[in-house]
C-alpha cells in the first residue's frame, strides 16, 4: 500500500509545467521558509515572553528531531524510491538513505510544538506548512509515503520531548527569552 500511494502521488510529477515547479519550490525552500517564521516569531507583540518560549521550543525540538534521525539512519537503510525505480525524480539525488525524511522531521516538529503550547493561528499556518513540505517530497519522488509518516512521528516525539523537559518561565528560559 505505501508503495502504491507513494506511486499514485508521485505519478503527477512531470505532468504539469504550472505545478511542478511549486513542488519543487516547497520540497527546496519549505524547510528554511518555517525555520525563518520561525526566528520572526521573536518579535512577536502579543504574550512576546511565551511565543519567544515556544520558537526556542521549536528550535530544539527542530534540532532534537534531526539528531534522533541520524541515530535511526544507523540501523535502517531504505533505499529512495528512485533508486528502487518506484518514482520520477524532480530534483537532485540525494546522498543519505530514504527513512525517515528528515524535511518531515523538521517541519513537523515545529508545527507540533506550536500545538503544544497552545497558539492555535499559528499551530494552523505551521501544520500547513509542514504537510505541504511532506505531500511535496513524496511528489518529487524522493521519499516513500511512509519516510514521510516516519520522520513526521520522528518531529512529533522530538517535540513532546522538548515539552516535557524544558520549562517555561525557569531561570534558564527567562535568560534565553530576554535576549534581543
Amino acid at each position: 500500500m505505501d508503495v502504491a500511494i507513494t506511486q499514485w502521488i508521485n505519478s503527477f510529477a512531470g505532468q504539469n509545467p504550472l505545478f511542478d515547479p511549486i513542488m519543487i519550490a516547497i520540497t527546496k525552500v519549505g524547510v528554511p521558509f518555517i525555520v525563518l517564521m520561525v526566528v520572526l516569531q521573536w518579535w512577536s507583540r502579543e504574550d512576546r515572553q511565551h511565543v519567544r518560549h515556544v520558537a526556542i521550543c521549536a528550535g530544539l525540538a527542530f534540532l532534537l528531531g534531526l539528531a534522533i534521525n541520524q541515530g535511526v539512519l544507523l540501523f535502517i537503510h531504505r533505499v529512495r524510491p528512485y533508486d528502487a525505480g518506484m518514482s520520477h525524480l524532480l530534483i537532485a539525488k540525494s546522498a543519505d538513505w530514504s527513512f525517515p525524511s528528515d524535511h518531515a522531521t523538521a517541519s513537523m516538529s515545529v508545527a507540533m510544538t506550536f500545538a503544544l503550547q497552545k497558539l492555535p493561528r499559528r499551530t494552523l499556518a505551521f501544520f500547513a506548512m509542514a504537510i505541504l513540505v511532506c505531500l511535496s517530497r513524496v511528489y518529487v519522488g524522493t521519499h516513500y509515503l511512509s519516510d514521510v509518516l516516519g520522520g513526521a512521528a520522528t518531529g512529533i516525539v522530538a517535540a513532546i520531548a522538548v515539552r516535557l523537559l524544558y520549562r517555561e518561565d525557569s531561570k534558564l528560559d527567562r535568560f534565553a527569552t530576554s535576549i534581543l
